[in-house]
């Protein structure tokens, strides 16, 4: 995740350096929390935050239990997990739907936080992890665009959509809604309003207005991470105004420095809710601070990415090719670009390094390289071939060749390069069909780069 990068580097470096001492005193600690301070401070994590926290680890690492534990140095980065999870919010907190439906929510935020895109997220949500009928109306009359965006994305995501236009008032918007999601029995209703470029006191007497006739069971407010500490004062201003119930914080996949996430709870009191992580409508996750906090510390994310391959990896495909593997068959190029679109569904290579311990330098390291767009051109080459070319590559002249590349845009060189990777899994799945999967295991050692794999000595 790009906005916890920056800090999770600085923090894992400072933390190395105190992990494997033998004993935990004043000195040692001081210098440690003297860079952990740094780290939040340049994060752009509010000031009171980072004194609080600071001098919360210093009392726990100074007391009793570090200095009789085993290994103090562990013990310390476990009080400085903790912490991290306590500023966030210790545990997830759900959406409370649990009323009379349809159950409103209601989304709030400036102009450009990205509530149109959050709204229609929650809806897919809300509908394929919770299983509910979700309906979405737009009380956003100045703009437009902002309704018409709405209505295309209900459409994308398949939820129910109340039309408006901009010449109705946003309270009788919300209430023709309302008697339309009872009488088409919608589980949830999510009321997008408008936002502006500021706070103003117009925009903050209409959502209270609307707040007044939706009665909604959360009020979401919705914050782009990019903008930093800005950000916690905006959720703070709009909290005095409305009773906010839950943050969603988006853009986080942006190059955000990650103050926010780590300020909003403590400066507002109100928890994150949701991470918006991306452009396309199944782009959110839950936030779960422990996990967040685990991976700022560079312990990778290993529940995250077991939750996505459940959800997202087509189950059948998966083992279709394990059993053609077993039975000894050819592992061809239709084979491959079905592993090569499995991986995109999962965000590509770097979100899934990214969860992984002690990979997140490999993740940047990748990022670096391209892997990511590597991974789509493959992909294009291998579509650019014939049924009969992909299930038997051997057959591939110069002509065959030439025309893989004119039609996919590429060069022979990375066609042959596509090729040569191809030999090299199709030899590692063969090695699979006896003792199989330790051997296949050793051999995915041998490929990662020197000093780069693996988990790194003192993770716990």
């Amino acid at each position: 995740m790009a906005m916890f990068e920056s800090l999770s580097d600085r923090l894992s470096q400072s933390l190395r350096k105190i992990t494997g001492k033998a004993t935990l005193t004043e000195e040692n600690i001081q210098d440690s929390l003297r860079e952990v301070r740094m780290a939040l401070l340049e994060a752009d994590v509010a000031l009171p935050v980072v004194k609080s926290f600071i001098d919360q680890v210093r009392e726990r690492a100074l007391g009793q239990a570090v200095s009789q534990s085993l290994d103090p140095g562990q013990q310390f980065l476990k009080i400085v997990q903790e912490q991290l999870e306590q500023v966030m919010g210790s545990v997830n907190e759900n959406l409370d739907l649990a009323v009379q439906p349809p159950a409103v929510v209601l989304m709030a935020g400036l102009q450009g936080a990205g509530k149109t895109t959050s709204a229609a997220k929650l809806a897919r949500y809300l509908q394929e992890r919770e299983k509910k009928k979700v309906m979405l109306v737009s009380a956003d009359v100045y703009r437009p665009a902002a309704i018409e965006q709405l209505k295309t994305l209900a459409g994308e995501v398949g939820a129910e959509y109340f039309p408006s236009d901009e010449s109705q008032k946003p309270v009788d918007i919300v209430n023709a809604a309302l008697d339309e999601a009872r009488k088409r029995f919608a589980d949830v209703l999510i009321v997008d309003t408008a936002g502006r470029l500021h706070i103003d006191e117009t925009l903050m007497e209409e959502i209270r207005q609307l707040h007044k006739a939706a009665k909604p069971v959360e009020t979401l407010f919705v914050i782009d991470a990019m903008i930093g500490q800005d950000a916690v004062n905006t959720a703070s201003a709009f909290n005095e105004v409305l009773p906010l119930t839950g943050v969603i914080l988006t853009k986080v996949d942006g190059d955000a420095r990650g103050g926010a996430a780590l300020s909003v709870r403590q400066v507002t009191g109100k928890p994150i809710k949701f991470l918006g992580v991306g452009e396309k409508t199944d782009a959110l996750e839950p936030f779960y601070p422990d996990r967040i906090a685990s991976r700022i510390l560079g312990m990778g994310d290993v529940l995250s990415l077991i939750e996505d391959v459940e959800r997202k990896v087509d189950k059948k495909k998966a083992e279709k090719l394990v059993k053609k593997v077993q039975k000894g068959k050819k592992f061809d190029l239709e084979d491959l670009r079905d592993q090569l679109q499995q991986m995109q569904n999962l965000g590509g290579m770097n979100s899934m390094l990214d969860k992984l311990p002690g990979m997140g330098n490999m993740a940047q390291m990748a990022e670096q390289a391209g892997l990511g767009s590597q991974l789509n051109r493959m992909t294009v080459i291998i579509d650019s071939m014939t049924p009969a070319e992909r299930r038997n590559p051997d057959i591939l002249n110069g002509s065959r060749k030439r025309r893989i590349t004119q039609g996919s845009g590429s060069s022979i060189q990375e066609l042959n390069r596509l090729l040569k990777q191809h030999k090299q899994m199709s030899k590692m799945m063969k090695r699979m069909k006896g003792k199989g999967m330790a051997k296949m295991m050793r051999g995915m050692q041998g490929m990662l780069p020197p000093g780069g794999g693996g988990m790194p000595p003192g993770r716990f």
